[in-house]
C-alpha cells in the first residue's frame, strides 16, 4: 500500500514504513490524520463528518521524534511508547521538544507577535493562553475550545507575562484536564452564553492595572466551533466508549466528529467510540475493511456524569 492511500483518507499499511504521527488541524482544510515515512516525508487523511476509517494496529509503538515546523528529527533510539501514553515522544525527545515550545524560557528574542486569548470549554471552565499569531487561531482547535476571543496581542514575552497576571489576579488556569472537555461539549449551553461569560472575563481582565504595556489590547469578538467540531452530532450521539489501542488490534468505523485531538466514531455494531489522536500517534497501521469489527478493548463512559470537583 503507498502514501497515496493516506492522502486519500486510508490508513497506510503498516509494513510499507509509515507511521501515524498526529491528528493536525488547519483553519481552512479541519482536522486529518499526518503519516510521516523516512523517506518520502509526510502525507495527510482528511477526516470530515461521514468518512470510513478502519485499521489494525502494528507490533507496537515507537517515539514521534520532534518535529519543528517543516521539520522532523527521528528518534535516535526509534524508543517504544506504551501503548497507553498520552504522549507519542521518548523522554529524551520530549525535552527537545519542550526546548522549542513557548513555554520554555528559551526564546525571549521572538520577533513573532503572539496572541492571548480566553477560551471556553465548559461553564466556568475558561482558560487563559497565548499562541502565534501566524497561526490563525489554529491552537483553539488543537485544544477543543468551543468558543474563544482574543485578550491581547504583542511580543512572545509581553503574551507570557499576561497569561501570567491573569493566573495571579482572577486565577485563570492555563489548562484544563480533557475530562472536564470530554464531558462538557456533550450539552454545552448556546453560543450566546458562552459569549455572555467570555465577554465577563475579558473586561475584567482588562480591567487590570497589571498587564504589559507592550501588550495591544483586543476586543471581545467570540468565535465558536460547533461547525468545525460537527458538535451537533456530537449531542445526539452521546457518551462514547473511550477505544484502548493494543498490538494487533482493529478499529473500524465512521467518522462523527472531530474535537481537538478527539476522533469520534460510529462502528458496525452502533456503538459510539472515542478514539484519542494522541495515543494514536506513534502506531503503524494497516488498513482494515470498514466492516470489520473493533476488537479494540474499549473502556465505557461513566454510567453517571462527573461532578466538576471530579475533573480536576
Amino acid at each position: 500500500m503507498t502514501a497515496e492511500h493516506a492522502a486519500s483518507g486510508r490508513p497506510v499499511d503498516g509494513g510499507s514504513g509509515w507511521q501515524c504521527v498526529a491528528v493536525r488541524w488547519s483553519a481552512a482544510g479541519g482536522a486529518a490524520l499526518v503519516w510521516r515515512h523516512p523517506a518520502r516525508g509526510e502525507r495527510v487523511s482528511p477526516l470530515p463528518p461521514g468518512r470510513p476509517l478502519a485499521f489494525t494496529t502494528g507490533a507496537g509503538r515507537s517515539c514521534a521524534g520532534v518535529r519543528r515546523g517543516d521539520r522532523h528529527t527521528p528518534c535516535p533510539a526509534v524508543a517504544a511508547i506504551s501503548p497507553t501514553a498520552v504522549s507519542a515522544q521518548c523522554p529524551e525527545c520530549a525535552r527537545l521538544d519542550r526546548s522549542y515550545s513557548v513555554a520554555a524560557d528559551t526564546r525571549a528574542d521572538d520577533p513573532r507577535p503572539y496572541d492571548v486569548y480566553l477560551a471556553w470549554f465548559g461553564p466556568q471552565w475558561i482558560k487563559v493562553g497565548i499562541t502565534a499569531t501566524e497561526r490563525e487561531g489554529v491552537r483553539l482547535l488543537e485544544q477543543a475550545a468551543l468558543s474563544a476571543t482574543l485578550l491581547g496581542r504583542g511580543p512572545l514575552m509581553a503574551a507570557r507575562r499576561a497569561e501570567a497576571v491573569l493566573g495571579a489576579a482572577l486565577a485563570v488556569p492555563d489548562r484544563i484536564p480533557y475530562a472536564a472537555k470530554r464531558a462538557a461539549r456533550l450539552d454545552p449551553p448556546p453560543a450566546a452564553a458562552r459569549a455572555a461569560e467570555l465577554h465577563a472575563l475579558h473586561a475584567r481582565a482588562h480591567a487590570l492595572a497589571a498587564l504589559p504595556d507592550s501588550l495591544r489590547p483586543e476586543p471581545c469578538f467570540p468565535v465558536h466551533h460547533d461547525t468545525a467540531f460537527a458538535l451537533d452530532r456530537v449531542r445526539a450521539g452521546g457518551p462514547a466508549a473511550l477505544v484502548l489501542l493494543a498490538p494487533h488490534c482493529t478499529v473500524a468505523g465512521t467518522v462523527q466528529a472531530v474535537v481537538g485531538p478527539d476522533i469520534l466514531l460510529r462502528d458496525v455494531e452502533g456503538r459510539g467510540l472515542l478514539l484519542d489522536g494522541r495515543q494514536l500517534a506513534g502506531w503503524p497501521l494497516a488498513a482494515a475493511d470498514p466492516a470489520s469489527a473493533t476488537t479494540a478493548p474499549l473502556r465505557p463512559p461513566p454510567a453517571e456524569p462527573l461532578a466538576p470537583e471530579a475533573l480536576f
